[in-house]
């Protein structure tokens, strides 16, 4: 089941979204700190990642981790941005947009609740994290080509500083302080909370307009960050299917959990409303995804003759 800080961190996304909606000029006291929260809580999610576990997963799972890191940065990005130019081509940037991101960094939590492989989602967390600064901007230089007038030097730099500072400063913590991690874990949730809400109260206020204009684009940013999950949901699973049913919902949770905030910061700098509202939007299947993920586990285990805890 959905916990009460999950209910409570929906809550706080989508009362943040609508205040800086309906209250612009609130929302615009947060127009400079959205890329800065961003890397605090990147920050705080790195803390929780132990460096020994991800080289003894990557030595003994190797093959799973090439086939679905190329899956998650490269072909999936690719066929659905082709999908979506057919079927919805306004929202085809937004779709590539969050399939070529990394693995969001809250995924090997995820993983936990649901009795997934954890170790697997972790390391693919660590590898597609230092990899997307290169490959997303690769992708939309190619794919999109003469359609955005944008730097591709100035997009790796972008995504290489808010993902590797706040790596760097993690593992420098862990080592130098070694008792401060556990302190910071303590107000790690509230802290999140404020961060979370400072990120939709600044980048929404800059494109209330728009929405007044249009109120029918947050319905289907909704419909279509719901879509989104459930391909990218299916994709893992079906990636995955002969394994073990942890490593089908390692696969899951490794394209369907993405980093969707980077993607709200990211395009809020370099593209229009669309994209920064499906991938705010995104935070709602995100969690909802718990519920069929954990039915999953329980079906399977249940078809093998294995008793679920």
């Amino acid at each position: 089941m959905i916990s009460l800080n999950d209910v409570m961190l929906l809550i706080v996304v989508l009362i943040s979204m609508l205040t800086g909606i309906i209250f612009p000029r609130f929302g615009a006291v947060f127009h400079d700190y959205p890329l800065y929260c961003l890397m605090i809580l990147l920050f705080l999610s790195f803390l929780s990642i132990d460096l020994p576990i991800i080289w003894s997963t990557l030595k003994s799972s190797f093959g799973k981790i090439v086939c679905l890191s190329l899956l998650k940065i490269a072909l999936l990005p690719v066929v659905v941005y082709y999908v979506f130019k057919i079927v919805a081509p306004s929202y085809a940037v937004a779709a590539l947009l969050l399939s070529g991101v990394s693995t969001g960094v809250v995924a090997p939590f995820i993983s936990n609740l649901v009795k997934g492989n954890s170790s697997l989602v972790m390391v693919l967390v660590v590898i597609t994290s230092v990899l997307v600064p290169f490959t997303l901007p690769a992708l939309i230089k190619v794919l999109l080509g003469h359609s955005v007038d944008m730097s591709l030097s100035a997009m790796i730099q972008m995504l290489a500083l808010v993902i590797f500072l706040p790596f760097i400063a993690a593992e420098s913590l862990r080592r130098l302080a070694p008792q401060w991690p556990a302190a910071i874990f303590t107000i790690r949730f509230p802290l999140s909370l404020i961060l979370f809400a400072v990120v939709n109260l600044g980048i929404f206020s800059r494109y209330a307009d728009f929405f007044h204009r249009e109120p029918i684009a947050i319905i289907t940013a909704t419909a279509v960050a719901v879509l989104l999950s459930l391909v990218f949901c299916l994709v893992g699973l079906v990636c995955m299917m002969k394994k073990p049913v942890e490593d089908q919902l390692a696969g899951a949770i490794t394209l369907a959990n993405m980093n969707n905030v980077l993607i709200i910061v990211f395009a809020a700098r370099y593209f229009g409303p669309l994209e920064p509202t499906v991938a705010a939007i995104y935070i709602l299947p995100f969690f909802g995804l718990l519920i069929p993920l954990r039915m999953y586990y329980n079906l399977r285990k249940r078809h093998r003759g294995l008793t679920v805890p």
